[in-house]
């Protein structure tokens, strides 16, 4: 948590997240371009917060994006920041609210977070439909993780597995895993109160796909969700930005504490 802190004490290195926060996903020429420093200045900024964890990287080609990465916030705010008077913290509270929400043009979700366990069981808990069950707030998944499979879901223990044309995309055991999401159901227009019309515009948005990636990190792994596919104001997309994070956190701590976090959380 101090390198968080040491990060966000600098404000050139604040101008860099705040150039994130309006648009998502830029390479290093993109953001010298925006700020009065040498390349090699920014350079060592985004190296900071990078190894903070407040900056995540992914490789397009021979191009190395960088997009804003809201989990050293959401850690703070869940394990640290619940014991003091929550007031005094109300700034870093905003930060993580501007972190996770973002612009609605951003192309692509993508969240870091570093876990104490071995590929191997964190491969586990993404397959495992009693795994994820436990994380996902009593949603299963179910699939032989094939590439070309189905992708099922059991909303509620007891229900049918139903298939939502979600197919797997990427099987690498241990490494890689990605597949295509699903689109918006009735439920969620029951969920949110959406009309008929909105349901029927946003459940027309284009497919995208979730893509986990993970990395050995010493005694922890590092996984990295990249969530793509959105076209711009992408409802999905303001959904999986908002989901994502609590889930990912309630999967560390079941790893790390063998109970997930309340679902309240």
């Amino acid at each position: 948590m101090d390198e968080v802190f040491r990060a966000l004490a600098d404000p050139s290195r604040r101008r860099l997240l705040d150039l994130l926060n309006a648009r998502n996903g830029q390479t290093l020429r993109e953001l010298c371009g925006e700020l009065d420093m040498s390349r090699q200045a920014v350079t060592k900024h985004l190296a900071v917060l990078e190894s903070a964890g407040l900056v995540a990287t992914v490789r397009r080609g021979r191009n190395k994006l960088h997009y804003l990465n809201a989990a050293p916030i959401n850690d703070i705010a869940e394990r640290w920041i619940g014991r003091y008077d929550r007031d005094r913290v109300r700034a870093l509270g905003d930060l993580k609210r501007s972190l996770e929400d973002g612009p609605m043009d951003k192309p692509s979700f993508v969240y870091t977070t570093y876990i104490r366990t071995t590929p191997e069981r964190l491969w586990q808990a993404l397959i495992d439909p009693e795994f994820t069950r436990r994380y996902w707030g009593g949603t299963a998944l179910r699939s032989d993780w094939r590439a070309g499979s189905p992708v099922l879901w059991q909303m509620r223990p007891g229900e049918e597995f139903r298939d939502l044309g979600q197919v797997v995309l990427e099987s690498d055991p241990y490494r890689l895993l990605s597949y295509t999401w699903h689109h918006f159901q009735p439920e969620h227009a029951e969920m949110f109160g959406w009309t008929r019309e909105k349901f029927a515009e946003y459940a027309a948005e284009p497919r995208s796909k979730v893509t986990f990636e993970l990395e050995p990190a010493g005694e922890a792994v590092r996984l990295t969700v990249i969530h793509d596919g959105f076209e711009p104001g992408s409802m999905m997309l303001q959904a999986v930005s908002q989901g994502w994070p609590a889930l990912l956190s309630s999967l560390k701590t079941l790893l790390e504490t063998g109970e997930p976090l309340p679902a309240e959380v």
